[in-house]
């Protein structure tokens, strides 16, 4: 049976019948550039190692297009990252879609053929997944669940517990542009210079970094809570004390309007394509070339430095007036739906 010229998701969609199956066959899986020939429930994968990386996510972002992306983008890009981060090179995703009665076609189409592009972009395959319908609603149009498998990166070991004193901090590029984007659209303010979110598989940078520079000690993607919640936990979890430098931290002066307009931090400003890398002194003036010699990277800096263990370890920035504060770990969550 065809689509039966559906314009819209129904209940029937994810009833497991003939809607479901042309849904499936004739929507979905053409924009995967997948061998997947059987709709199994799970995917067989060869691997190369058996020391591998496992993540799961769930994307909730409100609008679900935006300037820079939308949510098929985000969630493919999101577990990417999380992967990489950890010092793995991404293999597969499951990508697991959760629709809204109503939901337009030509949107989900949309929305998956870009899932699929950064997907092939960044050389991982989507394997497996599943839908679901629900009532009109029950979803704000559509919500996804991924989960990704990554093989880690030779000889890389990363975490806290390999944080020392003196270690650098490089942030990979500006940052607060996902999180002012999606708030200026949300609220229909507009700027000479448009906000564009900078979500992207940051899969091709970390890799490079991590294949031809020895000392990198730890590795996040400062998404919700931004820089200041990625700062604090490495704070609070060493114990050690963190001084940053406010003028050396890359900031778009429009990002940084937008968040003064509307009374933000941009320390707290979610981001969804930028890496704060902790590495080793002798090692942090190679690892800076690195990332400026890669697209993903060109705006990166050296923001800081791991200073002495204290009992009530802080973050402390030095602001551009010479003075100091302190910057908090996030109440709660400044910008809802941002992911």
């Amino acid at each position: 049976m065809s689509r039966e010229k559906a314009d819209k998701i129904l209940l029937a969609h994810g009833g497991g019948g003939r809607l479901m199956q042309s849904l499936l066959r004739e929507i979905i899986l053409p924009k995967f550039n997948t061998d997947v020939k059987e709709l199994n429930d799970s995917a067989k994968l060869d691997l190369e190692s058996n020391k591998i990386c496992f993540t799961t996510d769930s994307y909730v972002v409100k609008p679900l297009f935006f300037n820079g992306g939308d949510i098929g983008k985000l969630a493919v890009c999101g577990t990417i990252n999380d992967l990489a981060v950890a010092g793995a090179k991404p293999v597969a995703l499951s990508l697991s879609l959760i629709i809204e009665t109503g939901f337009e076609i030509e949107q989900l189409e949309k929305i998956i053929a870009g899932a699929a592009a950064e997907a092939e972009k960044a050389n991982v395959k989507i394997v497996t997944g599943d839908t679901k319908t629900v009532e009109a609603g029950a979803a704000e149009g559509l919500y996804i669940n991924t989960a990704g498998i990554g093989v880690r990166i030779f000889n890389t070991e990363l975490g806290f517990d390999k944080i020392q004193t003196g270690d650098k901090i490089i942030i990979s590029g500006t940052i607060g542009d996902h999180g002012m984007t999606i708030m200026s659209q949300r609220e229909g303010i507009g700027f000479e210079t448009p906000l564009a979110s900078d979500c992207a598989a940051l899969s091709p940078l970390t890799e490079q970094i991590l294949e031809n520079c020895d000392g990198v000690k730890f590795m996040r993607d400062p998404t919700r809570g931004g820089l200041a919640a990625t700062l604090n936990e490495i704070a609070s979890t060493t114990g050690l004390n963190i001084e940053i430098n406010e003028a050396d931290i890359p900031i778009n002066p429009t990002v940084q309007a937008a968040a003064d307009m509307l009374g933000f931090d941009v320390l707290n400003i979610a981001n969804e394509g930028k890496v704060v890398i902790v590495v080793s002194r002798g090692q942090a003036d190679k690892c800076l070339r690195i990332c400026k010699s890669n697209l993903l990277g060109k705006d990166a800096n050296m923001v800081g430095r791991i200073c002495a263990e204290d009992e009530q370890a802080i973050v402390e920035m030095k602001t551009k007036i010479g003075g100091r504060r302190v910057v908090q770990m996030p109440y709660g969550r400044n910008l809802p739906r941002i992911c």
